[in-house]
């Protein structure tokens, strides 16, 4: 495992690290990063916290909260999202939402994060992206699916959009899904590269799905516009609890080794 400082990653070890062939080829530079490298809560310069429990529109059970080093907590040099099964704001379990919104917004470039997943039918654990407006319009506005898994299909991992001509709820959603063996008990790199023309998805840069702009306007191609990053793990949902929660699980965690965002120079 490779840790940098980040005053190291912003000035020029970027060089150093790995991405893709076809993206080194234009001048690129690291733009954004958490390393982890401290202990404590998430670094409140680089994450918020999305609190809520009245399911996020999936139906799903837990409570996310807020400042609570038993749901996220940045441990050993990784940050460690944990699902419990607990009675909280009428709710029977808690976990963590992190999202970058207003602290790391980006156009275009390459997002990549190095993580390990839970296991347990009922877990959702998620890499994912939003557009940073308001109010958020779902699905006109988009939204990128780096890295989704739901725990009574292990290992399935799913990288997908939503726009208001392609999404879930019209089943015309545009993804594909790859079988990774060992995702739930090992690190993997889970990333996107995203151009004006496509966003091509990548796990241990290895190209496996890419969507392209069709510009035929926003309700296909509304990703010209800053997104900022969103990491968490959901219990259960319309998806995550399609067959039902393992209650003998709990605790579950994903745990994150680094979060890097490329862009290419001006």
């Amino acid at each position: 495992m490779r840790k940098l400082t980040n005053a190291a990653c912003l000035y020029g070890l970027w060089l150093l690290l790995p991405f893709s062939f076809a993206y080194a080829q234009e001048a690129s530079k690291l733009v954004w990063s958490d390393e982890f490298d401290y202990e404590g809560l998430p670094d409140t310069s680089r994450w918020n916290y999305d609190v809520g429990g009245h399911g996020f529109g999936n139906h799903e059970k837990q409570y996310y909260t807020a400042q609570d080093p038993d749901n996220a907590i940045v441990k050993g040099g990784y940050l460690i999202i944990t699902a419990r099964k607990e009675n909280y704001q009428d709710n029977q379990y808690t976990s963590a939402k992190l999202t970058t919104q207003g602290k790391g917004d980006w156009q275009y470039g390459r997002v990549e994060v190095k993580a390990k997943l839970p296991s347990g039918r009922g877990t959702w654990p998620a890499i994912w992206m939003l557009p940073n407006v308001e109010p958020l319009q779902w699905p006109a506005d988009g939204e990128i699916d780096i890295m989704e898994e739901v725990g009574y299909d292990p290992n399935n991992i799913h990288g997908t959009i939503h726009t208001e001509a392609y999404n879930h709820t019209k089943d015309t959603q545009r993804g594909k899904q790859i079988l990774i063996k060992d995702a739930q008990q090992a690190f993997h790199v889970y990333a996107i590269e995203w151009t004006p023309e496509e966003i091509a998805w990548f796990i241990d840069d290895k190209k496996y799905h890419t969507f392209a702009n069709e510009h035929t306007g926003k309700h296909t191609w509304p990703f010209d516009k800053p997104f900022y990053l969103i990491l968490n793990i959901a219990v259960g949902g319309d998806w995550g609890g399609a067959q039902g929660i393992d209650d003998s699980i709990w605790p579950q965690s994903m745990e994150v080794d680094y979060v890097r965002v490329f862009q290419q120079e001006e």
